[in-house]
């Protein structure tokens, strides 16, 4: 699928937003001004983007723990989410949700998730409230997309999610993100199906896909089709897997003493998506370096100000303590 020179801008803007937000937050987390665990998505920044390129607001996301790139990916606004991070009153869920929780509904992000497979059933719902919504003016229905990895396919609730979507023909899309490791625990050792993740959501009756996932344009052609199938009223539910990389630990603080001698090394330098995208798109002379390095610094400035407007930002007081908990209907 041949994209042009604004798309592929925005499509490696969006990721080398991810990864600045991701690598700032790595070095402040050392500060000790953020509170709470972090979870950060470098590595992994093709999938998000490629999939969320595809999507309007009328589709639905739900995340993980591992959000952020996910909420960037959807829309969000990036100082937003950082204030939100920072526990400030003017983040996007009042510093009520913080890294594991941040959600904008006027987006279509249903929220990040801070329990392991727990947006599969949350994602089959809204996917439920799309059918019944039916389709557009253009036959095309709306979706709802779960994403999780190697860790959360192994939980109860995304199997009864996978299963209630097959039965009710549910317009839902499970993406697994395998990134071989769930926490500290290799995919080899805790998932049967470690090199076919995929297999699982095919033996309930759904059709499936398999990609790179470090490869932004593998993802961005197989969720076209996986899209495609899924908008088409009655079709039903799909699983896409994308093979991928996480750069830092389950979490910050995590010593990653788990992984082989160079491993790391071994991966930023063979299996990193914005140097692939680069490469690729250099080389068929779509976009120049001098193009991407103005994106670069761009990105670089955004989060500059997005960490300099959250270090400033209004803390919640006690009187916010009970605001936006419970809803009276």
């Amino acid at each position: 699928m041949q994209l042009n020179r604004e798309a592929l801008t925005r499509a490696y803007r969006q990721m080398k937003l991810i990864r600045e937000f991701e690598e700032r937050l790595h070095e402040e987390i050392q500060t000790g001004e953020i509170a709470g665990f972090t979870h950060l998505y470098c590595g992994q920044e093709a999938v998000a983007v490629g999939v969320c390129e595809h999507l309007s607001e009328r589709d639905k996301i739900v995340s993980t723990h591992r959000g952020h790139g996910h909420c960037l990916a959807k829309g969000c606004d990036v100082t937003g989410m950082m204030k939100e991070i920072w526990g400030s009153q003017e983040g996007l869920c009042n510093g009520k949700g913080g890294s594991m929780h941040i959600a904008d509904i006027d987006k279509g992000m249903l929220g990040a998730n801070g329990i392991v497979g727990a947006g599969a059933p949350i994602a089959v719902g809204a996917a439920l409230s799309n059918k019944i919504d039916g389709p557009d003016e253009n036959g095309r229905l709306a979706v709802s997309i779960a994403f999780s990895g190697d860790g959360a396919c192994n939980q109860g609730t995304t199997f009864e999610a996978m299963n209630l979507a097959v039965v009710t023909k549910a317009p839902a899309i499970f993406v697994f993100e395998n990134n071989h490791y769930s926490e500290h625990t290799g995919d080899a050792y805790a998932v049967g199906t470690a090199q076919d993740i995929a297999s699982r959501a095919e033996a309930f009756g759904m059709k499936v896909w398999r990609a790179d996932g470090t490869d932004f344009f593998s993802v961005y052609d197989t969720f076209g089709e996986v899209l495609e199938f899924v908008r088409t009223p009655g079709n039903g539910p799909a699983a896409v897997e994308f093979d991928t990389e996480r750069f830092f630990g389950h979490f910050e603080g995590d010593p990653q003493r788990y992984r082989g001698e160079g491993e790391l090394d071994r991966l930023r330098a063979t299996r990193d998506c914005l140097r692939k995208f680069r490469e690729k798109v250099t080389g068929a002379k779509l976009l120049t370096d001098d193009d991407l390095d103005t994106v670069d610094a761009d990105a670089l400035q955004a989060i500059e100000q997005a960490v300099a407007d959250s270090r400033a930002a209004a803390r919640p007081q006690p009187e916010n303590v009970l605001e936006n908990v419970y809803i009276s209907y």
